[in-house]
């Protein structure tokens, strides 16, 4: 890159992700100082390194010419699927999940990675397939490129990195032109996917009474002998579609496959988690059925946000996080101490840095004059926002507990080396957006 190209690079764009990750050095620390004022945790010290290292090469990657990776996107992928696999057979065990390897004290999580490797082939793939007319075609290979990683990821089990996969499924493939109801289809399908997995452990750890109406959907005879009916009227209305091309009878297909997949990966879904997982959709409907096991966190996390008030108590000041009453303080609660120590308005300015993120990657979307780069674009700010609003969502009580980092801010080298990798991809195309 020439010096006239690193000097047109998004600097409201570096700017904002150079201070939330200051933010996240800061709070860090706080998080490491006890009630007595003792610093028990060195892990601000790794948080600097990292920082320093993500931007280091997030400046790296701006100066490559992001097309570059476009006949490098497949080995990358293969690549991260290769580690992935590797990972969830002899990984580390660390909180219930094989999700790490490394030596020692040095660890990387391959799935953080996997994100960034999936939007660059996706992209590609998105491209180099845009002038076949089947929209179906595009799209149900772009949900195989998605679903291997995140099936494997889910295998580990790490049930919140694999949801960020879904909206960027779902954002790059509506940029791409896809059809609407290909892109509606799946979203309605997790959807209703939720509802049906919620509602039985809803009746039975909140309303506390037997409804059949609700137990049916744990029934396994009654699942099969459903998802059959519903089959052979899909089957029907197929038949119908193909001999007479009618719309209405494409819609009874529409709608049927959608109950049929809701309801056949709920029922799955509820055989494969763990007790700790479902526990954690319990305590999301209400805290308060275990406010001091599952839903401990959700309560002092409220708690340590609600007393931060408006100004906040002042930096090193909380008592949440210093008393120790919130686990994973550093990590997947940062927000809450953040909250706690500099109040709304501090709350106000980390909302302000994201969407000022998240505005500079639409605009990157919107001007580039490279599909591929736009795709890219659109995938990352997909998952940028995803993060932001479940972690934030989380500590709040109005997202269910899912283990996912605040990008930027939270400990963790992983998340955070490729969070800054994918803003040098950004900023890579932001400076290339006009040349063919």
């Amino acid at each position: 890159m020439k010096l006239r190209n690193f000097l047109e690079i998004d600097f409201p764009l570096i700017f904002s992700v150079i201070i939330l990750s200051i933010f996240g050095i800061l709070f860090i620390y706080s998080s490491g100082v006890t009630s007595a004022g003792v610093l028990v945790s060195n892990e601000y010290i790794r948080q600097i390194i990292w920082a320093i290292v993500g931007l280091i090469g997030a400046l790296v990657i701006a100066m490559v010419d992001y097309r570059r990776f476009y006949d490098l996107s497949i080995y990358l992928y293969l690549g991260t699927i290769a580690l992935l696999a590797y990972t969830c057979l002899f990984g580390r065990l660390v909180n219930g999940a094989r999700a790490w390897i490394g030596v020692g004290s040095f660890g990387i999580q391959p799935s953080e990675f996997a994100k960034i490797t999936t939007i660059i082939f996706l992209a590609q793939y998105l491209d180099n397939s845009k002038r076949n007319r089947n929209s179906f075609v595009r799209f149900f290979f772009s949900c195989v490129i998605v679903f291997v990683p995140m099936v494997v990821i889910l295998l580990q089990p790490d049930f919140g990195t694999s949801l960020v996969f879904i909206p960027i499924l779902l954002v790059m493939t509506f940029i791409a032109g896809m059809s609407l109801r290909y892109v509606l289809f799946l979203g309605a399908c997790i959807v209703f996917t939720a509802v049906f997995m919620v509602l039985p452990l809803w009746q039975s750890y909140i309303l506390r009474q037997s409804m059949p109406s609700m137990n049916i959907l744990n029934n396994t005879k009654f699942v099969m002998i459903t998802v059959l009916a519903l089959g052979i009227i899909a089957v029907i209305g197929l038949f119908g579609f193909l001999r007479y091309k009618k719309r209405y009878f494409y819609w009874i297909v529409y709608f049927t496959a959608i109950i049929i997949l809701s309801l056949g990966v709920s029922f799955f879904s509820h055989k494969v988690l763990k007790d700790y997982q479902i526990m954690r959709l319990i305590v999301f409907l209400d805290p308060n059925v275990d406010p001091r096991g599952s839903g401990w966190n959700i309560i002092q996390s409220i708690t340590a946000i609600g007393s931060g008030g408006f100004m906040g108590r002042g930096y090193l000041q909380g008592t949440q996080s210093h008393y120790r009453f919130l686990p994973q303080q550093s990590t997947d609660f940062i927000f809450s101490i953040f909250s706690e120590e500099w109040g709304l308005l501090g709350g106000l300015l980390v909302f302000t840095l994201f969407l000022i993120i998240c505005l500079r990657l639409v605009r990157i979307m919107k001007t580039t004059s490279d599909p591929f780069g736009s795709y890219i674009a659109a995938g990352l700010s997909a998952m940028y926002i995803f993060h932001f609003l479940i972690n934030v969502g989380m500590t709040m009580g109005i997202m269910p507990i899912t283990g996912i980092p605040l990008l930027f801010m939270s400990y963790g080298g992983s998340a955070l080396t490729s969070a800054m990798t994918g803003i040098g991809i950004a900023l890579s195309i932001y400076t290339r957006r006009f040349q063919h």
